[in-house]
């Protein structure tokens, strides 16, 4: 049964799996963030330097991606729901790994461990969405996914620092695993709305029409201009997320407490710019410019932040304001994809893109711990908004090069 054949469903009904998906979604943009605000901690309690401390984000990112590749064959063949109890369950067990490490190795190896159970989401999420949502409410379903991703990562920071200031941060790492395990006993106790019916398999020798063809998607090249664009979505995002904080304190004395809030207001201001650019975004032929508008905000915001002389307490709404540019172009973001994507092939097609997310993310907090090793905070926010505004220059290419094709020859 397809998405455009689904019978009608009570509005209730949709409603309850929005929210279970948008919880559990919120569950694993919260766990990308577990050891990234508690890096002070971090560092002096293993005697780490910035670049070892962002190769952990690289482990997790690097997993994370290639579970995410592999995870659509297994909710194919298992279903949606056990494979999100069991991401979840992943994420809460490193968590509390995390939280007894003794060494930076045992760190390195729960991040494989979050990694795993952070790369189930994304197939999990989109295929409860997509079968199950009546087509009316889809857009209602894909804003309160993409709302709770970015409340999740504005909760890490403001549950983990207070909790890491009043006692410890191994306390923090604590909460944080008992978070997960309570979201997952949610879902256990909601389960029936998370069942899915599986496709029954094909018979033998069962014709699959265009299999030539499947791949063939893969030749447009407004889809690689696309995974670019994602690409360095992510590395801008995870410059921000992991040490634009630390930066930001060294360079104008942000205290601890008002630093940790940075991130915070970021994400906060991130989800309420993405309520505006849904509107912003129903007119296809504006997403371009207000991608422009968006990134080209949070662009020279970065550079206020980075070389402008400021007082702290200006710091986090500076913060605010390049979240909610950047949030603004999230809608038209995913609209351009969409655009890009040829018919039946959306599915493939947000795979390949959504992948340059994770590997932005798994090399950027190298290049940006590096930066840090280097006494070079200005540096991280030179790079971040050097990259919002490669984002300007792919997104304008991308209607570009999907115009031409579409242009009779």
């Amino acid at each position: 049964m397809t998405t455009a054949t689904l019978p009608a469903r009570p509005a209730r009904q949709d409603i309850t799996l929005i929210a279970l998906v948008g919880l559990a979604h919120s569950i694993s943009h919260f766990s990308q963030l577990l050891l990234a605000p508690l890096f002070p901690w971090l560092k002096d309690a293993f005697n780490a330097s910035y670049a070892e401390l962002g190769l952990l984000m690289t482990i997790f990112f690097v997993v994370s991606c290639i579970v995410q590749t592999l995870s659509g064959f297994v909710v194919d063949k298992l279903g949606p729901r056990p494979v999100l109890f069991v991401g979840l369950g992943l994420l809460g067990l490193a968590a509390f790994g995390f939280s007894a490490s003794q060494s930076y190795w045992m760190l390195a190896l729960f991040s494989v461990v979050a990694g795993i159970g952070n790369g189930v989401f994304h197939p999990v999420d989109y295929t409860l969405i997509n079968r199950k949502v009546h087509p009316s409410r889809l857009g209602h379903a894909f804003s309160v996914h993409g709302i709770t991703g970015s409340l999740g990562w504005a909760l890490a920071p403001a549950m983990l620092v207070p909790i890491a200031i009043a006692y410890s941060w191994r306390v923090a790492l604590m909460c944080a695993g008992a978070l997960a395990f309570v979201v997952l006993a949610v879902l256990w106790f909601n389960r029936a709305q998370l069942s899915l019916e599986l496709a029954a398999p094909k018979k033998p020798g069962a014709a699959t029409p265009d299999t030539e063809h499947t791949l063939a998607f893969l030749k447009i090249p407004a889809v690689w201009m696309c995974f670019g664009f994602f690409f360095f979505y992510a590395m801008s995002l995870s410059g921000v997320q992991t040490f634009a904080p630390t930066a930001a304190r060294i360079l104008h004395d942000v205290p601890v407490n008002l630093a940790a809030m940075c991130l915070t207001v970021y994400m906060v201001c991130s989800a309420a710019g993405m309520v505006a650019g849904g509107f912003l975004a129903s007119d296809p032929a504006r997403c371009e410019r207000v991608i422009g508008v968006g990134f080209g905000v949070a662009a020279m915001v970065a550079l206020v932040i980075g070389f402008a002389s400021i007082p702290a307490f200006a710091v986090p709404v500076l913060f605010g304001v390049m979240g909610f540019g950047a949030g603004t172009a999230g809608p038209s973001r995913d609209l351009i994809v969409k655009r890009a994507s040829p018919p039946n092939a959306t599915g493939r097609v947000y795979g390949v893109v959504y992948s340059g997310l994770d590997i932005g993310q798994a090399i950027a907090p190298l290049i940006f711990g590096t930066m840090m090793d280097h006494g070079q905070p200005a540096s991280v926010w030179l790079g971040i908004a050097v990259v919002q505004g490669v984002l300007i220059v792919n997104a304008f290419n991308v209607g570009r090069v999907r115009r031409t094709a579409l242009s009779p020859a």
